[in-house]
């Protein structure tokens, strides 16, 4: 007998487990389908997730280099999801013999749910290696909070080196590395140096020759999804830049801001971005669902989880067959996450009403990556762009994909303003510390009081 939220006997409940792509456009897929069922209360659908929106993680390099306002890469998932329960809290473990999920709040104690129907989407993780001074220095860029704090740190550093005129903090504070080689390592560090250059036109002591970045990549190449002529081109063009790009190389330490690497260099730096690579969220290990062995979700071609019922995945933290690629998984991108999320929802809706499934195969169109401002590369349908057409097509097709009206028409306005008016580049770094001009204010009144209480 099917159970309800509360495990009480009553309508299918179907829980998500993430609001990310793979969640949010699956309770779409289920929102759109099933609206009369989900309005007469025929059916349950709850997505789970610490955050009340979901991320277009394509934006983030562009929200980090004040291209796009930060809440314009976010889509709300209450407004979105108007028929589902959404609830902000995180998924800790995961019965699925028993089909109960505990669910821990922002606030409060934990509770367990039951359901009927699960979908695992809780996407991946930075995979942090065991590099000394990484966890302490290092920052990713997977959240629209750490797009926030890159860009506003990015921008402190160039106020610091402005700021005085000793040479070893001014070549600390000027000094970026960026490691990993793939999008988002690519993407992070040109958009981040196009900011800077930027940045630097309206101060006096520090200048474009002054910036010194680092793209740190362990493989033979960088940008291995637009194929090895794309790669290389790209390599040159960032080196072209200024920017030192180093592959068959990995960092060895980081403890106190202080970069070795394997090829022998040593230097100081103020900022270290790590987009190496990612792994499936803690809580995939925290079920007994199957795992293969790099922790992923075993998923079938029909994105139901392998010798398992009632289960269902895809994305980030599912290892997905290929049916165009004999042997190989789809990757985890954008591209296969919307597409998978809405066979899986079709596919529910399927079992739903008894009929059977239909597998998932999807030919890649291409990849696109954005350089900056009117520069990127992309390879769609086999067709190779460079330069300012690639940053036209990665531009176009991203904000067609951008979920809700809304969205595509907060972006576009962002970019139409910018052709008028020039980035803003300011730090806001106080944001990070609201409270503390309040805190120094009542230490100095605290003083205040104690030294008027001992004159008296």
């Amino acid at each position: 007998m099917a159970r309800t939220a509360e495990g009480t006997p009553g309508a299918p409940h179907i829980l998500i487990v993430g609001g990310g792509y793979v969640g949010m456009y699956t309770a779409l897929r289920l929102q759109k389908k099933l609206k009369r069922e989900l309005k007469r209360g025929e059916v349950k659908v709850t997505v789970v997730d610490p955050n009340a929106y979901m991320t277009y993680q394509p934006f983030l390099p562009e929200a980090a280099a004040g291209n796009i306002s930060p809440r314009h890469v976010v889509v709300p998932l209450r407004r979105t999801l108007p028929l589902c329960n959404v609830r902000n809290a995180r998924v800790t473990e995961i019965n699925h013999e028993e089909r109960w999920a505990i669910v821990q709040p922002l606030a409060g104690p934990p509770e367990r749910i039951s359901y009927d129907y699960i979908v695992m989407a809780a996407g991946a993780v930075p995979r942090i290696l065991p590099i000394p001074g990484l966890a302490e220095n290092g920052i990713s860029l997977k959240t629209v909070g750490e797009a926030i704090h890159l860009r506003n740190h990015v921008l402190a550093q160039l106020e610091i080196a402005e700021s005085t005129d000793d040479e070893e903090i001014r070549r600390k504070a000027l000094t970026f590395v960026f490691v990993g080689g793939g999008f988002a390592g690519v993407e992070a560090v040109a958009e981040i140096e196009d900011m800077t250059r930027d940045a630097t036109k309206y101060m006096r002591k520090v200048t474009p020759r002054d910036l010194r970045f680092y793209l740190v990549e362990a493989a033979d190449r960088i940008l291995p999804e637009v194929g090895p002529d794309m790669g290389k081109w790209t390599a040159e063009q960032l080196r072209g830049r200024g920017i030192d790009v180093k592959m068959k190389t990995f960092l060895r330490s980081a403890v106190g801001g202080d970069i070795e690497l394997s090829d022998g260099s040593a230097f100081p730096a103020g900022t270290l971005v790590w987009n190496a690579g990612v792994k499936p969220s803690p809580v995939v290990k925290a079920s007994d669902l199957p795992l293969d062995d790099r922790g992923r979700i075993k998923a079938t071609e029909y994105l139901t989880i392998e010798g398992v019922v009632g289960a269902w995945t895809a994305g980030d933290n599912a290892a997905v067959p290929d049916l165009t690629q004999e042997g190989m998984f789809c990757p985890p991108n954008a591209q296969h996450a919307l597409r998978q999320s809405k066979v899986l929802g079709d596919n529910i809706i399927r079992a739903l009403r008894g009929k059977s499934l239909k597998p998932y195969a999807h030919n890649n169109l291409g990849a696109v990556a954005g350089l900056g401002l009117h520069k990127g590369v992309a390879n769609p349908m086999g067709f190779k762009l460079k330069g300012l057409p690639a940053w036209w097509f990665h531009r176009t097709y991203h904000g067609m994909m951008v979920p809700t009206f809304n969205r595509k028409m907060r972006v576009l306005a962002d970019w139409t303003l910018a052709l008028f008016f020039k980035r803003e580049t300011i730090s806001l770094g106080t944001i990070e510390q609201p409270r503390a001009d309040f805190e120094l204010a009542a230490t100095d009144d605290a003083k205040q009081i104690e030294a008027t209480e001992r004159v008296a």
